[in-house]
């Protein structure tokens, strides 16, 4: 593990060229109940989109399963040359939020930016017992690539965070909610720190200068508030904000408190926020229960923008919407009714592996 000092990390805006896309190929049935067989078929189609652009890096549990992704991948019509896998065990296949959070830094040896990886830990939500291989695939995969694994810790203990719990825009400035990283109560992660250690385990590992705070997530959300559900920067001084529109909805309150809070907000550089409303899909259930969908979910690859879609009238305005920030790649829908129900969609299951410089 290296040691960091303050400002010598940063984390490059999700827009910025990646070098690949990490995934986990998804086996554990019990994230998706009664409802796993199609979701394999869902991973190829993100797979399909994302390969034309850049690589991607799937995580396996063996060669069983290998082959089983491969055999899926191929059936699809996923370009298999540009697929690398690599032979990880996990219990899960949410790769945003264990996987690893890639960082740049100026390299003390040869002056040069060079990748690193900075080593949160992962507790699993607070919600599972299972969390340990999980929880050691940022090791693992900077062991493969021969990465700098920087250990992020917040004074005397290591510190838990999941990559959907922040978004930033590469200039220094990272979105947060106050239910998910300042609860200590429901689904602790840190449950010995407050806000300001926080803030400055953030500034220190991901080179964050303005932390913004909105309060409460989305209604269905199981990891209590990540805010990649709610609001995104889609550009250096932008964002989109979630926006439910029917005052019975459970979204509509704190959609519209997290509107107040982002009213007047200024970036580090001192510009002021742009904040741009993206609807909310209706409400979507299964067996009863509220499932978190989202539009707000995407995820920007190299060669397209994928959105959550959800069998709704609303999904042409929010591919409309996101098709006029996005002008430099095209905006593409992907089937998320199946894929919700295992509490998460697009940004949950990628996560992006930065260009060195």
């Amino acid at each position: 593990m290296h040691q960091v000092t303050e400002s010598t990390l940063h984390m490059p805006a999700e827009w910025e060229k990646h070098e690949a896309t990490w995934i986990g190929w998804p086996h554990n049935t019990t994230d998706w109940p009664g409802k796993f067989a199609p979701i394999p078929w869902v991973y190829a189609e993100i797979a399909r989109k994302i390969v034309p652009g850049e690589s991607l890096r799937i995580l396996v549990n063996n060669s069983r399963h290998e082959r089983k992704a491969r055999q899926t991948l191929k059936a699809a019509g996923a370009d298999l040359s540009q697929i690398e896998f690599f032979h990880i065990p996990t219990y899960r296949g949410w790769t945003r939020d264990f996987g690893p959070i890639f960082v740049r830094r100026v390299s003390s040896e040869t002056g040069q930016h060079e990748l690193a990886i900075a080593r949160f830990r992962f507790n699993a939500w607070a919600k599972y017992p299972d969390w340990q291989w999980d929880d050691a695939v940022p090791e693992r995969i900077a062991e493969k690539l021969g990465y700098p694994l920087i250990a992020a810790r917040a004074g005397q203990q290591d510190f838990v965070l999941e990559g959907g719990s922040i978004d930033v825009n590469g200039q220094g400035d990272l979105l947060t909610t106050e239910e998910c990283l300042l609860d200590n109560s429901i689904q602790p992660r840190n449950p010995q720190l407050q806000k300001a250690e926080i803030e400055a385990a953030l500034r220190q590992f991901l080179g964050a200068k303005r932390i913004i705070w909105l309060g409460r997530g989305i209604a269905g959300d199981d990891t209590h508030g990540h805010v990649d559900d709610l609001c995104r920067f889609v550009n250096p001084y932008t964002v989109v904000l979630c926006q439910e529109d029917d005052p019975r909805d459970d979204n509509y309150r704190p959609l519209q408190e997290n509107r107040e809070r982002l009213e007047g907000v200024r970036l580090a550089d001192g510009s002021k926020l742009q904040v741009v409303s993206l609807p909310m899909p209706s409400p979507l259930y299964f067996k009863g229960q509220r499932l978190p969908a989202s539009y707000a979910n995407f995820y920007i690859a190299n060669a397209a923008v994928l959105v959550p879609t959800f069998n709704d009238p609303r999904d042409r305005v929010a591919l409309g919407i996101l098709s006029e920030l996005f002008q430099d790649r095209p905006v593409v829908g992907i089937h998320a009714v199946d894929l919700v129900w295992g509490l998460g969609t697009l940004h949950c299951l990628t996560q992006q592996q930065p260009r060195a410089a």
